[in-house]
């Protein structure tokens, strides 16, 4: 009762040091600006530093297997992005409950994939678009970040739903996959919004939809893939988790100083203009998103008889 007392009063002072947050990406990449946005923001707010972290290693999973074994004090967070709950349906084990293992604090923001074609390409609606991978002149194929990653199992879902045919060409990041479409040397791709704007602005790329449920305030031309083939949807989220078991009061801390940086102008305006859209869930509503996304993907990688490991 006293050391759970003691533990109480300890959450109503967090934080008294810096925090280290990890983020499992490389430097300058969507989830790392985010990371050090939020950051800045959140230290400010604390009056303590917020040390950003990239382990950017085996997909996200280095990154989860540190914050997982952490303390469950506040002090090690994990910037978690989609990758996390599709490392569970493509890894074969992993060394921690991609759920279980963590406390949802909360999801920070979603965004929809673009999907993308070369301004040769004779799709220029979604509509379109379907009509021609249905009966290509030719065989198809589709570019990715890599094998397992959000834009691999975006075009899976598509070829599952859309009937269609097409082989996946996996790169070593989403530049490569980009740089090659510009080249023409594939047909389409699933990406993020924040490296496929420019592209498309200048003309290098035609943007034909977004994966999310409906329009993004950042491209309000684009539709969404449901609209053509009802029930699509993959969403790009972020979110901060911590280790399981942190402490209710702090786990309210964290969530009420998130809050607040999220209502920043400065932050909705980079959110958005990203495309992105701020979500700011409860931590039960995280986790049961968590859930749901797990189970998603492990459907797809089944359905589309997907050998990753």
């Amino acid at each position: 009762m006293l050391a759970a007392l003691a533990f109480c009063a300890q959450a109503q002072d967090y934080p008294s040091r810096p925090i280290r947050l990890l983020t499992p990406a490389a430097p300058g990449g969507t989830t790392d600006l985010l990371a050090r946005l939020v950051g800045i923001k959140l230290g400010e707010r604390f009056g303590q530093q917020i040390v950003v972290e990239n382990r950017a290693s085996a997909s996200g999973v280095v990154a989860g297997q540190i914050v997982a074994s952490a303390p469950a004090d506040g002090y090690t967070l994990l910037l978690a992005y989609h990758q996390h709950t599709i490392n569970a349906a493509v890894e074969g084990r992993l060394p921690y409950h991609p759920v279980d293992a963590f406390t949802p604090v909360m999801q920070l923001t979603s965004a929809g994939f673009m999907l993308l074609v070369h301004p040769s390409s004779p799709a220029r609606t979604l509509q379109e678009f379907i009509n021609w991978t249905r009966r290509p002149p030719e065989p198809l194929n589709y570019g990715s970040a890599g094998i397992g990653s959000g834009g691999h199992l975006a075009g899976e879902l598509y070829k599952l739903m859309a009937g269609v045919q097409a082989e996946h060409i996996p790169y070593k990041g989403s530049a490569p996959s980009l740089q090659d479409l510009v080249a023409n040397r594939h047909h389409f791709t699933f990406a993020a919004t924040t490296p496929a704007q420019p592209l498309t602005r200048s003309g290098k790329l035609r943007g034909l939809a977004v994966t999310s449920k409906s329009r993004l305030a950042a491209l309000p031309d684009l539709p969404p893939m449901a609209d053509a083939l009802p029930g699509f949807e993959v969403i790009g989220w972020y979110g901060i988790i911590g280790p399981a078991g942190l402490p209710a009061p702090v786990v309210t801390r964290l969530r009420e100083s998130l809050l607040a940086v999220l209502a920043l102008q400065d932050v909705k305006d980079r959110i958005a203009a990203d495309g992105g859209e701020i979500v700011g869930s409860s931590s039960d509503e995280f986790r049961q998103f968590l859930l749901a996304d797990v189970r998603k993907w492990q459907r797809v990688v089944k359905d589309a008889g997907l050998k990753l490991e």
